[in-house]
Parts: C-alpha cells; structure tokens; sequence
C-alpha cells in the first residue's frame, strides 16, 4: 500500500480519490467538541438544534469535518510529508449532520522545487470533501513539503525506523 507520495511521484492536475469514507456519528462530533473544548449548543445539544436553528438538528463541528478530510488525504498526500506548510484557505460550504458519509478528493494545483534544500519541493493541493449525496461540504488548500527520492533515499528507504523482528530461537 502506498502510503503519500515523494515529490516526483506527484503530477500537476493529477486527482486522488480517498477512500474509504467516514460515516460521521453523534459520538464523533460530540467527542471532538469535548476534547477541543467547543461547546456550541449547535453541536451539542439536540433541543436547542431542533427548537432554535435553521437546521432543526445538531450540525457536525466543521473543524472536525475539516480533520477528518485532511486525515482520509495522509495515504495519498501527506504520508512522506516533511510537513504542513500553510492551510491557504478553508470553506465549509454546507452542513454535515450525524449519519453523514463524508468522501474526499485532492488535487495536484502546482508543484515546484524548494528554493533552500533540493532534496524536498512544495506541493500545492486542494481537497474537496462531499457527502453520500454528492453534496459538497469542504474545500481547503494547502502547500506541503515533501521528500524527492533521493531525501528517502539518503534516509534508508521508505521505512528506516521500522524494527525488524527477532528471532524466538529455542
């Protein structure tokens, strides 16, 4: 299994379908909220959803929706990542709500070698997260920094921290 890409492997225009998706659940949105400290009613209590909003129900929080685009992308994009340059925008564009399969996309916008180490280059991405409906909920670009093949190279491959297993003689 591929797990993100080094920077030749990455082609302008080039479309990553993530998968699999993520049924979102009450106790997703509700244990995000908790551990971020949000605490908006809209997200957390289902009376004041259904009696005072416009949606009649709890929305998922967006910057849950937003991590958990970002997090369905790792294989595909960010895997080798040096790192996360720059979030350069980020839309929430509809609601989501508990029961909501989300999927994502990314796109390759641009590319270009580093200007200060030439074993690395800047990958500049857009992801699109949409629900079963084909709704569109997200999008977000970023930039990252991500290894040529000659950064892994000079590393020890793919996996240098990887332990190997010893042998159980007897």
């Amino acid at each position: 299994m591929q797990f993100g890409r080094t920077y030749e492997e990455f082609e302008v225009g080039a479309v990553y379908k993530h998968w699999p998706g993520k049924t979102v659940t009450e106790y997703d949105d509700h244990l995000f909220c908790l551990l971020t400290m949000n605490h908006h009613p809209l997200h957390m209590d289902s009376n004041y959803a259904e009696h005072t909003t416009d949606f009649g129900k709890n929305v998922v929080v967006g910057n849950y929706i937003y991590s958990l685009l970002l997090g369905m992308s790792v294989p595909d994009v960010s895997g080798k990542a040096i790192a996360n340059l720059e979030i350069e925008s980020l839309k929430h564009v509809a609601p989501t709500f508990h029961g909501d399969t989300l999927y994502g996309e990314t796109t390759v916008l641009d590319k270009w070698p580093s200007k200060s180490k030439n074993d690395r280059g800047i990958v500049h991405v857009e992801t699109k997260g949409y629900k079963q409906d084909g709704t569109l909920v997200c999008v977000f670009r970023r930039k990252v920094m991500v290894p040529t093949e000659t950064y892994i190279k000079e590393r020890g491959g793919e996996q240098p921290g990887r332990p190997e297993l010893k042998s159980q003689e007897k």
